[in-house]
């Protein structure tokens, strides 16, 4: 702890055990200490819902740069990843409010709900063309034929990149990931030549947009960068993230709901029987298998929390997972239950952070879902177990996953 961290109990989050099923540990956590420590993280453990919430929706905590978790390393290193570095702190969340905001505002434009409901006709035609490349083969690896091309072919046409390109951006946001787990340093400086070669890529395509605009994100950039509200650097920065957060996270969430669902027979045989189930089953998705496991704030002031005054510079790990498993806030939380209401999750953020694409994501897999049970009703699992790859703390995001029909 730091010199001024308070007396907490401190837990393991990175054991083998804990890493494989998080959530007996986190009942314990929120049971004995709300408010706990994790020496691996140097940062404060949330889990309760209501702690959750009232840090989600307080301006006292500011969201923490992502750059903080390579303090880590090394003078040398950090000023190798200097570039990386730089681009990061150009990502909305990581500025200060006030630019964020404006960033927030200027995409708000694009992402309304008029847009994102435009968009299921496509979303449904984008979907059929994965499942006819696998059709004739009775098998589909979910992960590499569904889940990620989906998200990433939708996100890519609303920026306007050629089809071409959608095999690189997928490599690239592999790299990406790198910035959000606990990465070598070998593996960061692959991330940094990715988010270098994207942002050069993408310099390209706004300046054909600045001479020929159309109707996608990139043209809505150029226009706002003419009107000075975005610099190049701000828009190509967001653009790698908007090009990440657009599918990676979405990927998760299809592949995550689908053994969910294959784990839980009850409610996929709901489901199928009561299609009208899908927005709810989608929330329970969210609230049980949603890609954020957690979140990082950091105290910009003294602030209480959970009964205990924390003081400024202190980071706070929101376990989105412990909080969605409440059991003060969801009945049998550990159940899977696509009737459940109310499901107050916070899969999505809350506050001023709330996640702009959380009606493309809740749409996407409401699509998704519906045309597999429409077009391969007898969809089951071809693994024993599921092939999951951990991202300590608390994270695991599916490597493969192989069904048949």
């Amino acid at each position: 702890m730091s010199d001024s961290a308070i007396a907490v109990p401190s837990y393991d989050l990175f054991a083998p055990d804990v890493a494989a099923d998080p959530h007996p540990l986190l009942h314990r956590i929120r049971a004995e200490s709300p408010l706990s420590w994790v020496p691996e993280l140097h940062g404060y453990l949330l889990t309760r819902h209501a702690d959750i919430v009232a840090t989600l929706k307080d301006r006292r905590f500011t969201n923490a740069n992502l750059g903080q978790g390579l303090d880590r390393l090394s003078q040398a290193e950090r000023d190798e990843l200097t570039p990386l570095l730089r681009s990061i702190a150009l990502w909305m969340g990581h500025t200060n409010e006030d630019d964020h905001v404006r960033f927030q505002q200027l995409l708000k434009r694009y992402f309304t709900p008029a847009t994102v409901n435009g968009l299921r006709p496509r979303v449904r035609q984008l979907t059929e063309e994965l499942i006819d490349a696998v059709a004739a083969t009775g098998r589909m690896e979910v992960v590499a034929d569904l889940a990620y091309p989906l998200p990433a072919n939708v996100i890519a046409e609303m920026l306007g990149m050629p089809t071409t390109e959608r095999e690189r951006l997928q490599a690239w946001s592999r790299d990406i990931l790198a910035i959000f787990t606990r990465a070598d340093v070998e593996r960061l400086r692959q991330c940094q030549r990715s988010v270098l070669e994207m942002q050069d890529y993408l310099r390209g395509l706004v300046a054909q947009r600045r001479a020929e605009p159309r109707e996608d994100l990139l043209s809505m950039f150029a226009a706002a960068e003419r009107e000075g509200v975005v610099t190049e650097d701000e828009i190509v920065a967001n653009c790698v993230l908007l090009l990440f957060a657009g599918h990676e996270t979405t990927a998760n969430l299809i592949a995550n709901g689908l053994v969910l669902l294959f784990e839980n027979p009850d409610q996929f045989a709901l489901l199928r029987e009561r299609r009208e189930l899908m927005p709810s089953a989608v929330e329970e998705m969210l609230r049980c298998g949603g890609p954020a496991t957690t979140i990082v704030r950091v105290t910009a002031e003294p602030v209480e929390v959970a009964g205990h005054e924390l003081p400024p510079g202190e980071l706070v790990y929101l376990a989105m997972l412990a909080g969605n498993r409440d059991p003060e806030v969801f009945d049998d939380p550990d159940r899977f239950d696509i009737t459940r209401k109310p499901n107050r999750h916070t899969a999505f953020g809350l506050g001023a952070f709330y996640c702009l694409g959380a009606a493309l994501a809740r749409m996407e897999t409401d699509v998704c879902f519906s045309t597999l049970l429409d077009r391969i009703p007898d969809l089951r699992p071809a693994y024993d177990t599921p092939d999951r790859a951990l991202t300590p703390p608390l994270g695991s995001r599916l490597a493969t996953l192989d069904v048949t029909f």
